[in-house]
């Protein structure tokens, strides 16, 4: 898995933080210096800290594990959902649903409302409603692909979250923090990196900083993928040329019963060819 590359980050201004009277004091260790009245984050930190957050994203991938990606805010949603697609990863880019991790057996109910719509319109039973019934259907089934459509794969809790701006998500974040799900987020100087468990400290506003770091975790992602489905691949090719011995041994085993079988007939043979002979003495016997 290649480094992250310091120059790239430079380019995009991932180093750019907030202006000095908004910083949060708890960002200290990943501010490199103030200029012009705005903190400035150290990319040297900052290299490190996505290389550690691709390598448990890469892992969690390779696991089978699911990521849930959160970016609701303008200059990030398209971004995220762009990259999210791309590796087949659920993600949230509208609006959080309230409760969707600690009250995630309600969320599936809605999902599956979605696909009994879907089933509807497949099987016929959509045409046969009136006109009114299916304009509310059809409103309804665009409204929960609109909020739930890009999770609607997600069947289990996700295994780790992915943050853009941890002030505008910290519902979601709190959530995460209730059920122990790791959290991986970009955190800007004005943020409390408390709560997160693998700080990115980087420029959460500007786009090309944010589509930087999301190509880099979505190579790592896709990188994990192509492990598993290796693997994957590997266990059935092993698979297939384990099953040509276990033929053969079946086969031997077919093969032993048989020779018994010809000792047994072979028997009635030998009994009846000394019979005779036991009846010629018989015969004899009376002559002398």
């Amino acid at each position: 898995m290649p480094r992250t590359n310091f120059q790239e980050l430079l380019d995009a201004g991932v180093h750019f933080g907030h202006l000095k009277r908004k910083w949060n004091p708890k960002m200290a260790p990943y501010i490199f210096m103030e200029k012009n009245g705005i903190h400035i984050i150290d990319l040297h930190k900052t290299v490190i800290k996505i290389d550690e957050a691709a390598n448990v994203m890469k892992q969690l991938a390779r696991a089978g594990r699911k990521i849930l990606f959160v970016a609701t805010k303008k200059q990030a949603k398209d971004i995220v959902a762009e990259y999210a697609k791309g590796v087949n990863m659920p993600y949230v880019t509208e609006r959080w649903p309230g409760g969707m991790l600690t009250n995630f057996p309600t969320i599936r109910k809605a999902v599956k409302k979605m696909n009994t719509i879907d089933k509807m319109m497949t099987d016929g039973t959509f045409e046969t409603l009136a006109k009114r019934e299916k304009l509310q259907v059809t409103r309804q089934r665009a409204k929960l692909e609109k909020n739930l459509g890009s999770i609607a794969d997600l069947n289990r809790l996700p295994s780790a979250l992915f943050v853009v701006d941890i002030q505008k998500e910290m519902n979601a974040v709190k959530e995460a923090n209730r059920l122990n799900i790791p959290v991986i987020a970009m955190v800007d100087t004005c943020c409390d990196p408390g709560p997160i468990d693998y700080v990115i400290p980087a420029n959460d506003d500007a786009a090309k900083s944010i589509s930087l770091i999301m190509e880099r975790l979505s190579q790592a992602v896709a990188e994990g993928l192509s492990e598993r489905k290796m693997e994957k691949e590997k266990e059935v090719q092993t698979e297939s040329k384990d099953a040509p011995e276990v033929k053969r041994t079946r086969a031997r085993k077919s093969v032993t019963p048989s020779s018994p079988a010809t000792e047994v007939v072979a028997a009635p043979e030998a009994e009846a060819e000394t019979t005779p002979v036991a009846e010629t003495k018989v015969e004899t016997e009376p002559e002398n």
